[in-house]
């Protein structure tokens, strides 16, 4: 397992994970090339974009699950494709049905087809609902600290801000946004869209983030499988030096060897 510690766990709705990398499953080669991958990451938590992946929904068609079973892996539903708080909803409420009324699931509400930046309204509308109606909801933000407080305060169980567009493979862009995210949060913070290499994901764990998700940034790597276990060394690195602390920055040199006693 990730664990840095014994006791250094990712806690998500009051269960315990020793991975911090969370990945996705769509983009691959095949199955076997997805199964591969996740198992490269480390990851527990596999996230299954309900409108375009078979978990179940066409018995005739080969199953994620057959590759990727939920005794195995937590597999988190999410709404990608959906672009109304009504749609999002319906579906996960579908997959809540196929999966045997498991209640983690992953929100996302896009805004447009070009940027799939989120609607902020739509989801925090389907983010009361879900709530409501008993899920625990894992859900895909803006990087603005006042929209995370909010989704806070509904009662999501993590919060999710992009580091930039998805499948961009930008890396963050505006730290600052996310440190005021992290101050303020109450529930965990995973950084979800934009990472495109390892020193992306570190970035993110350095920062003070409890987590982070990614696609693209595996699946569309030369060597996915490769790329994955890059992916799992970089959040256990940057874990390790958000724990550890790092030196003050300073403006001026500091001899990393004591000046007194030197031989002359």
């Amino acid at each position: 397992m990730n664990a840095m510690t014994d006791t250094d766990f990712l806690t998500i709705a009051g269960r315990q994970y020793a991975s911090r990398l969370l990945v996705g499953s769509g983009k691959y080669r095949d199955l076997a090339q997805t199964r591969e991958a996740t198992l490269a990451a480390g990851a527990e938590i596999v996230t299954v974009a309900i409108r375009r992946v078979n978990i179940g929904q066409d018995p005739n068609a080969p199953s994620l699950l057959d590759v990727l079973p939920p005794d195995e892996f937590t597999i988190l539903p999410n709404t990608a494709g959906c672009y109304t708080a009504k749609d999002a909803v319906y579906t996960l409420q579908m997959a809540r049905e196929l999966l045997g009324g498991r209640k983690l699931v992953k929100l996302e509400v896009l805004g447009d087809e070009k940027t799939l930046f989120p609607h902020m309204p739509e989801t925090l509308k389907a983010a009361e609902t879900l709530v409501r109606d008993g899920f625990d909801v894992m859900v895909y933000c803006s990087d603005d600290p006042v929209q995370a407080r909010l989704l806070q305060e509904i009662g999501c169980v993590a919060v999710m801000p992009l580091a930039s567009l998805i499948g961009s493979g930008m890396g963050i862009l505006n730290p600052w946004n996310l440190g005021l995210i992290i101050e303020q949060a109450t529930v965990p913070v995973l950084v979800d869209a934009g990472v495109g290499t390892a020193s992306d994901a570190a970035i993110a764990m350095e920062l003070g983030c409890d987590g982070v998700l990614m696609n693209s940034a595996i699946a569309a790597a030369r060597d996915p499988v490769r790329m994955a276990r890059a992916m799992r060394h970089a959040v256990i690195a940057g874990r390790e030096a958000y724990l550890a602390g790092r030196m003050p920055k300073r403006f001026t040199a500091a001899p990393s060897s004591p000046l007194q006693g030197l031989a002359t």
